[in-house]
């Protein structure tokens, strides 16, 4: 009868930790690194503003979404560092799998829009599929995270029926400004 209600215990225990992380969120999401990653875009978006072709315009992109990754994963790591969390967790999967998978569907349509010249379908692209990933990802999040995903969608509807040359401008407003005032927000109200 021992032998069956400790199994039955560690059932239990097991349950109840099985829920507790499919109902936990993922907090080590980086406010002053967002903000950071927002300064680059900015940056970003002044220095592919003055290339005198597509493929430097593009490559200034480039850098600027390598170096903001960089900074992104970092601050992600120091503030899960500070506040304890693992990120090898399920909540830190659950959040890594559902940003990645639009990041990388953005990657290759980029690939594909090169290739066909369809150089002004880039910046929709980009804050459409970004969006995507912070709606996806801010499911297991902060609710602002969510929100956050939401604004890029909306401005890559905008860029969508804008002027092609008004792309740059509507990226420098969502990898910039809304990278800032988000990272902001996050940043006062969600630790860090």
């Amino acid at each position: 009868m021992a032998v069956s209600l400790q199994g039955r215990a560690a059932a239990d225990l097991r349950y109840i930790r099985n829920a507790m992380e499919r109902s936990s969120t993922f907090t080590a999401v980086p406010g002053r690194g967002g903000a950071a990653m927002g300064a680059i875009g900015l940056v970003a978006s002044l220095v592919a503003a003055r290339q005198p072709s597509a493929q430097r315009w593009l490559l200034a992109w480039l850098v600027g979404a390598v170096l903001a990754f960089v900074i992104g994963v970092l601050a992600i790591r120091g503030k899960a560092a500070r506040a304890g969390v693992p990120l090898t967790g399920a909540v830190g999967r659950r959040f890594a799998l559902s940003l990645s998978a639009p990041l990388a569907a953005g990657e290759a349509l980029s690939a594909g829009l090169v290739h066909a010249g369809h150089w002004s379908m880039l910046p929709p692209v980009w804050l459409l599929l970004y969006g995507t990933g912070m709606v996806t990802g801010g499911a297991v999040s902060a609710p602002i995270v969510l929100v956050m995903g939401t604004c890029f969608m909306a401005l890559g509807m905008v860029a969508l029926v804008t002027p092609p040359e008004w792309g740059n401008v509507w990226l420098g407003v969502g990898f910039g400004a809304l990278q800032i005032v988000f990272g902001m927000h996050i940043a006062r109200k969600h630790g860090g």
